[in-house]
C-alpha cells in the first residue's frame, strides 16, 4: 500500500518514496530543556511517533532522530533565575521530558543527539558557509547573509520584504541586513562556550539542527517534522544553512502539525493557560492524553479541553471493555495490514480520526460476531492499536484503573465484592444492594454474569 504525506514545501500531498529504497531517515525538532514540556510540546511527539510506527510497518530500516537542545539563551536565563548550574537544569529537564513522553506511549527515537555533543560539526558547517560567501563575521558574531540565497523564504512563502514589513525589533548594528541570523555568537566568561576560529562562543539555535542532521543522518534526509510554529524562522533558516553549505537537497518531505488551543484560546505562557504534561498526568493516564492528541488530524487545529480528555477516556474505556469480553480468545498472530481500512487511513497522510473510526467499527462488529469469528476482529483491533500507540494494556487493569484513582483501591473493591457475594448467599439482598450502590457512588460499576462479577471504573466522560 502506498503512503501519501502532505509536504509543506509546495503545500501538496505527495507519494512518499525514500531517497534510498527501503531506508527512511526522519528528524523531528526536540525540546529545549529548561522547563517541563507542555501539552503543545507533546503533540509533535505523538504525531511523529505514530508516523514512526507506520513507517516501521513498511520499511525495513527507519532511523528516527529527535534532538535535545541543551545550550540556548532560555536555558541560561533559567539557570540564572534559579541560581543553579546549567548542567543541573538541562539534566533535570531532559530526564523529565523523557519520562513524560514515555507516559504517552512514545517509542524511544533511534537517535537523540544533544547539541553540546555536536559542536565541532556546527563549527565545520559555519566555516563552509563563510567559504562559500553565504556568511560573514562581525563583532565576534558569524551571521548568515539572507540576501545571498535567491530562494530564501520558499518554505514559508515569505519574501524578505514581507518578513521585514512591520518589524519593530531594533536591528543589531553588527548585521548587514535586518534578516541576517546568527550562526555563532560570543559567550561571556560565565556562560558555556567553545573555542572556534571566531573566538570563544556558542552556536545559534538554527545552526544546531542543520549540523546534527548532517552529522547523524546525512546530507539529505527524507522527512523533517515539527510544529507549524517552526516553519519560520527555524526551518526556513535550516534550509538556508544546509542548502547553501553544499549543492543538493536538504529535506525531501517537510511535515508540520497544527497548533493546539486550550479551551478555545491559543495556548500561551503570557495568558497563563498552558498545561504541562506532568500536571495533566496527575488527573489522566498517558494513553488518554495520547488518544486526545490523535483524535484530530495532525494538520488541523485541536482544542484541548477537559471535555476532550473525558471523551477520550470514555472512548478508550469502551474499547477496552469490548476487548475484555474476548480476553480468553487468542488473536490471530498475523493481520494483513494492506487489506485493512484503518491502514488505508493511516497511509492517507496519517489520518488518525478515520483510523479511530475504523477501530470503532471493528469493535462493534466483534461484539456481534460469532464466537469463532471474534479472534479475527480482536487481532485487527490490536494491530490498529499498535499503529496508534494505544490499547496495549490489559483490559481489566485499564478498566479497574490505578489504585486509589477514584478514591477506592482495587483491593477494597474486591473485598466488597466478596462481602456482597456472601450477603447474597445469606439472602441478605438489602446489604448486597447497599454494597453495589456504595461502589457506584465511588465510580465503580459491577457487572454480574454467569462467570461471576466483573467490575470497572466509571469513565468521567
Amino acid at each position: 500500500m502506498s503512503l501519501y504525506l502532505y509536504n509543506t514545501m509546495g503545500g501538496v500531498k505527495q507519494l512518499f518514496e525514500p531517497l534510498v529504497p527501503d531506508r527512511v531517515t526522519m528528524y523531528v525538532c526536540g525540546p529545549t530543556v529548561y522547563n517541563l514540556a507542555h501539552i503543545g510540546n507533546a503533540r509533535p511527539v505523538v504525531v511523529f511517533d505514530t508516523l514512526f510506527r507506520l513507517l516501521q510497518s513498511q520499511f525495513s530500516q527507519v532511523t528516527y532522530a529527535r534532538n535535545i537542545t541543551d545550550v540556548e539563551d532560555k536555558i541560561l536565563e533559567a539557570a540564572k533565575a534559579s541560581n543553579r548550574s546549567i548542567s543541573s537544569i538541562t539534566d533535570e529537564y531532559t530526564t523529565k521530558y523523557r519520562e513524560d513522553m514515555a507516559q504517552l506511549n512514545a517509542l524511544q527515537p533511534t537517535l537523540e543527539p544533544q547539541a553540546t555533543h555536536n559542536i565541532e560539526p556546527m563549527i565545520e558547517l559555519t566555516r563552509s558557509l563563510i567559504a562559500r560567501g553565504h556568511a560573514y563575521e562581525s563583532q565576534g558574531h558569524v551571521l548568515f547573509a539572507v540576501e545571498s540565497m535567491a530562494e530564501y523564504g520558499k518554505l514559508s512563502g515569505r519574501s524578505l520584504d514581507d518578513m521585514l514589513a512591520g518589524a519593530r525589533v531594533k536591528v543589531a548594528d553588527y548585521k548587514r541586513h535586518p534578516g541576517d541570523f546568527v550562526l555563532w555568537k560570543p559567550a561571556a566568561e560565565e556562560e558555556p562556550g567553545w573555542d572556534s576560529p571566531w573566538g570563544h562562543g556558542r552556536p545559534g539555535w538554527h545552526l544546531e539542527c542543520s549540523a546534527m542532521i548532517r552529522e547523524h543522518l546525512g546530507e539529505t534526509i527524507d522527512i523533517h517534522g515539527g510544529g507549524r510554529d517552526l516553519i519560520f524562522p527555524h526551518h526556513e533558516n535550516e534550509i538556508a544553512q544546509s542548502c547553501c553549505s553544499r549543492d543538493g537537497d536538504y529535506v525531501r518531505y517537510w511535515m508540520h502539525n497544527a497548533y493546539l488551543d486550550i479551551d478555545g484560546e491559543k495556548m500561551s505562557k503570557s495568558l497563563g493557560n498552558f498545561r504541562t504534561v506532568r500536571e495533566l498526568l496527575k488527573s489522566y493516564r498517558g494513553e488518554v492524553l495520547r488518544f486526545a492528541l490523535l483524535s484530530a488530524h495532525y494538520r488541523s487545529p485541536l482544542n484541548f479541553s477537559v471535555e476532550l480528555l473525558d471523551q477520550a477516556e470514555a472512548t478508550l474505556s469502551g474499547l477496552y471493555n469490548a476487548l475484555r469480553e474476548v480476553e480468553g480468545v487468542p488473536p490471530h498472530s498475523r493481520v494483513a495490514l494492506a487489506d485493512e481500512p484503518f491502514y488505508a487511513a493511516m497511509n492517507d497522510d496519517l489520518n488518525t480520526p478515520v483510523a479511530i473510526a475504523e477501530i470503532h467499527a471493528l469493535s462493534k462488529a466483534m461484539n456481534k460476531a460469532a464466537p469463532e469469528d471474534k479472534l479475527g476482529f480482536k487481532a485487527r483491533i490490536l494491530a490498529a492499536g499498535e499503529l496508534l500507540g494505544i490499547l496495549h494494556q490489559d483490559p481489566r487493569t485499564w478498566l479497574q484503573g490505578a489504585a486509589g484513582e477514584k478514591g477506592v483501591t482495587a483491593e477494597q473493591v474486591e473485598a466488597l465484592i466478596e462481602e456482597r457475594i456472601a450477603a447474597k448467599l445469606a439472602r441478605d439482598y438489602a446489604r448486597a444492594d447497599e454494597i453495589r450502590q456504595q461502589l457506584l457512588e465511588q465510580g465503580v460499576i459491577l457487572e454480574d454474569s454467569r462467570e461471576g462479577t466483573k467490575w470497572r471504573r466509571e469513565s468521567t466522560g
